[in-house]
């Protein structure tokens, strides 16, 4: 009996020791250019980031008054393949916009 509880206490004592953390956070900013169009930056915030209009809207205003707009939060791995899905996006449609991935 005395080594059921001793390998429990192992067992408890492993599941503390190895909880897990919490992934780090990457924002994605999109940042401003004097030549992507407003209503592009507004579609790419629908199609890429699931906003609605009102929030994209919202975003949109804020890369063009700030210079910069958080998109959206993710983990690194996600937030690395969007900035490349959107910044492919916009040049195949031809415009410079650009989005970047800063830890949070």
């Amino acid at each position: 009996m005395a080594k059921s509880n001793t390998k429990e206490k192992t067992n408890l004592d492993y599941a503390e020791a190895t909880k897990t953390k919490k992934p780090r956070l990457f924002k994605i900013l999109i940042l401003n250019d004097d030549y992507t169009p407003m209503v592009f930056v507004v579609h790419v915030l629908m199609k890429f980031f699931q906003k609605d209009e009102e929030g994209a809207t919202r975003v949109m205003l804020e890369v063009h008054h700030k210079g910069s707009g958080v998109a959206g939060v993710f983990t690194k791995d996600i937030a690395e393949t969007k900035v490349l899905l959107v910044n492919q996006y916009a040049k195949n449609h031809e415009h410079p916009l650009k989005t970047i991935a800063e830890p949070e």
